[in-house]
């Protein structure tokens, strides 16, 4: 006879557990629903799946207020959902059992970050399994590496779609599997190839240019400076690439490895104030666990500082206008600030709530932070903090 059956006391608690992890959580942003008239009320979705009101807004186009539901991908009206009253009643009555999580969740409380949701889309079919994620400066457009048949999709600032190119392929101008993207001062897009080992130059409309493929084992982050030049993180060689490129033509002019004996390095950002670079590197501290480092280079890529112990899974990097350094915490679906890199890093958290697994970073000429959420498949929007987007007059918009 087991442990379990031999105690029922425990196995009652094993079963409110299961109640609270599998009913009373979204399964969208992972939080614990709340009673309260805030941003995470359950709500019914005509299709029958449950969501916060955090995610409903989330999920709502900027313009239409039209969602798809993330399960089951039914659209409806944001006016459509309704609240789940049975949930909350649920929630109320086994509230008493866990005194435990509560104090768990003040003490890992870090608020709600200083950016709030502005607007989210994509979703799951327009965005398949999606991997970097960056805009066009002049028209505000971003763009999304992603598995689909056509590997970069392009939407609008509204998050309208707009157009799609890089087909699935293994010849010179298709993609195989992107791992990261960005784009050049004259509207150019560069993609690390992973599935082919190159680096793809397309024009800002995706006619083919360049291809590069005979530098790398494993091509994996890539940023373009000020001057146009592509810098490319390779994870197996461990090496940081600098090409340049006549865009033009599409000619190689020059390409030479800048940083040699990085650490499985990855992400990699370019600082346009500074023309600082800062790679994230992936130690493999024990078997089955990892730590990532932040090393630092000059314009010259000579190292000016090496960041350790950050207690965090970065998967992306990205500068702000003013050269203060972002990052993507997978392990907590945080995203950070760390300021200004060549000083004592001060973490503050950006954003704390709505996502689920950030692997994509990139900001607006006005700050606008634009994060890859691998977890659902979209695309969102954060602004600074000007008023509480989930009050309670918000909220009384969806009550029907």
């Amino acid at each position: 006879m087991s442990e379990t059956s031999m105690n029922p006391t425990r196995r009652a608690e094993e079963i409110l557990d299961e109640i609270y992890s599998d009913l009373l959580e979204c399964k969208v942003c992972f939080e614990t629903f709340s009673s309260q008239p805030r941003a995470r009320r359950p709500r019914n979705l005509p299709c029958g799946h449950v969501i916060c009101l955090g995610c409903v807004c989330a999920l709502s186009h900027t313009v239409s207020h039209r969602l798809e539901c993330p399960f089951c991908r039914k659209q409806c009206g944001q006016g459509d959902t309704y609240e789940c009253q049975v949930l909350v009643d649920l929630q109320e009555t086994i509230r008493p059992f866990f005194p435990r999580k509560k104090t768990q969740e003040s003490e890992g409380n870090l608020g709600s970050g200083v950016m709030q949701l502005h607007g989210a889309f994509g979703g799951w079919g327009p965005l398949i399994n999606p991997t970097g994620v960056v805009v066009f400066r002049a028209s505000q457009d971003v763009l999304v590496a992603h598995g689909g048949h056509e590997r970069v999709t392009v939407f609008g600032c509204r998050g309208q779609y707009l157009r799609s190119f890089g087909r699935y392929g293994h010849d010179s101008f298709e993609i195989c599997h992107p791992l990261d993207i960005a784009v050049a001062p004259g509207g150019h897009v560069v993609l690390a190839d992973a599935g082919n080992r190159s680096v793809k130059v397309f024009s800002s409309t995706g006619r083919p240019l360049a291809t590069v493929s005979d530098l790398f084992q494993l091509p994996w982050g890539v940023d373009v400076d000020l001057l146009g030049n592509i810098l490319v993180t390779d994870a197996e060689a461990g090496t940081l690439t600098q090409i340049v490129l006549d865009f033009g033509s599409g000619v190689v002019l020059a390409k030479k490895v800048t940083v040699k004996d990085l650490k499985t390095p990855r992400a990699v950002a370019c600082c346009k104030a500074s023309r600082r670079v800062v790679v994230v590197e992936h130690l493999q501290v024990r078997e089955d666990a990892e730590q990532t480092r932040l090393k630092v280079f000059g314009r010259d890529f000579e190292l000016l500082r090496q960041i350790d112990n950050l207690r965090m899974n970065i998967s992306a990097v990205t500068f702000n206008r003013n050269g203060g350094l972002l990052v993507a915490d997978t392990q907590r679906g945080l995203v950070w600030s760390l300021g200004d890199v060549c000083e004592a890093p001060e973490m503050i958290p950006l954003v704390q709530e709505g996502l689920v697994r950030p692997v994509g970073l990139a900001t607006t000429d006005d700050d606008t932070l634009i994060v890859l959420d691998a977890g659902d498949h979209t695309v969102k929007m954060y602004m600074s903090r000007t008023e509480d987007l989930y009050s309670d007059r918000h909220s009384e918009n969806f009550e029907l």
